[in-house]
This record gives structure tokens, sequence and C-alpha cells, in this order.
């Protein structure tokens, strides 16, 4: 399985960036080799409209399975779920931190979006 956590940096240490569609970067793990890429989120994360679907449309090319973040609006949250992607929601920690309570279930899965857009 294959997790995108929003990261407001570039590493394991940074903290995760509270916003799904214009977080800075995605940190990509994967939870059965323990591998990690980088991406950053330069395209959808300077838009001026569109940002979340966007973001949802990267995190899918990506081939994630999950998607871990502070807050997903409805548009990027229905492009997620279209793509059978799972949204786990945090509120605080480093990208590491977050990785750990997932592992140990400790997060749990959005039924809907926690935000209206352009919040």
């Amino acid at each position: 399985m294959k997790i995108v956590v929003t990261s407001q940096g570039g590493s394991l240490e940074s903290p995760v960036d509270m916003r799904f569609g214009r977080a800075a970067w995605f940190i990509l793990y994967d939870l059965e080799t323990g591998s990690l890429e980088v991406h950053e989120n330069t395209s959808s994360a300077g838009a001026s409209q569109g940002a979340g679907v966007q973001a949802a449309e990267r995190i899918s090319q990506l081939g994630a399975d999950v998607v871990i973040t502070g807050h997903c609006g409805p548009k990027a949250f229905r492009t997620l779920r279209a793509a059978g992607i799972r949204v786990a929601l945090c509120s605080e920690g480093t990208v590491a931190e977050v990785i750990d309570r997932f592992k140990s279930g400790r997060l749990e899965f959005a039924d809907t979006p926690d935000v209206e857009g352009h919040w």
C-alpha cells in the first residue's frame, strides 16, 4: 500500500501541511518496501483555481492508495474518491509521526470532506 502525506517540507521530519491542494510537498511512502519519494507540489500549489482537483489527479498518477492531510475540500475529496483513494485526516505532527500513527491504526478515514472549498 502506498500513502501520500501532505508536507510543508521535503523530508520525514517536516510538519504535515494542513492544506491538501496547496500543500508544498507530497511525500509518497510505500508501506510494504519502506521506500520514500518526495514530490514538490508546484503545479497546483500556485493555481488560482482548481488546486485540490489538480493535486488529487497528481496523487492518482503517483499510484497512492491513501492520502493523509490536515483538511480536504469537496472537489478534491470527490476526485480522490473517484480514483479509489481514501483520505485520512490528521491535525498535527511530522510526516514520520503521521506515518507511524497510520501504521498503528490511530488515524481514521474521512467519509466526507471536512472543509468547504477555498478555505
